[in-house]
């Protein structure tokens, strides 16, 4: 795992995943605990709580840029690269600790997003699980926006032909899809997907979704555009 072993040599010594992002109290840090232990226990009721997850990730990624690993301040990264490479990893580890839970897929989403420029094979792989992981499509859609936001429009289009369920994926699946395609210079592909949201059982949203992205297919398609 190439961004994980990038970061982990910033830091003095290996940190087990099991031990990042664990709860320490530290001087500093009083008031994080209650919260911290809150959020913890809504992830483990719901390990997709997007909310509770982005709360508890800035409570450990700013722990581990103030402080060491060990909890002691003097063993803090000194300077910006290094906090904010220490802050990823202690996001990846808390990542990768929920990630273990059987149905979750949102914490595969964020060590998707942490490693896809550094391991792009192991991003698709990670964005496939969670996308099997979800039966609404809302996994599906992160994992698009992940891959289009890195640059990678043709492997979002490959992730979600191979995922997408258009009759039980929520319709904003197929804006992802069009947009991929669009950007993949492929817009026969675009009007492909945007066709299939008829078979949506949701006419009236799929109905203006269509509608809205007709318009910008359109656009591109027409000669000189």
């Amino acid at each position: 795992m190439a961004l994980l072993s990038r970061l982990r040599r910033f830091l003095r010594q290996p940190v087990p995943a099991s031990t990042v992002g664990v709860r320490r109290v530290s001087p500093s840090h009083h008031g994080d605990t209650t919260r911290e232990d809150a959020l913890r226990a809504r992830l483990t009721a719901d390990p997709n709580d997007a909310a509770s997850f982005a709360g508890l990730a800035e409570i450990v990624r700013r722990r581990a840029a103030e402080v060491g690993h060990d909890g002691d301040p003097l063993t803090a990264p000194h300077d910006d690269v290094e906090r904010q490479r220490a802050a990823d990893l202690a996001v990846w580890a808390l990542a990768e600790e929920m990630a273990g839970h059987p149905k979750a897929w949102y914490p595969l989403i964020e060590l998707a997003r942490l490693s896809v420029h550094d391991d792009r094979e192991g991003a698709l792989r990670r964005l496939a699980t969670a996308a099997e992981r979800d039966t609404t499509g809302a996994a599906l859609v992160e994992g698009l926006a992940v891959l289009r936001l890195a640059g990678l429009p043709v492997e979002a289009l490959g992730l979600g032909v191979g995922h997408w369920r258009v009759r039980e994926h929520e319709p904003e699946v197929a804006r992802h899809l069009v947009l991929a395609a669009l950007e993949a210079d492929r817009p026969l592909e675009a009007k492909h997907h945007l066709e299939a949201l008829d078979l949506h059982p949701d006419r009236v949203a799929a109905g203006a979704l269509r509608a809205e992205l007709e318009q910008l297919v359109a656009r591109v398609a027409r000669p000189g555009a």
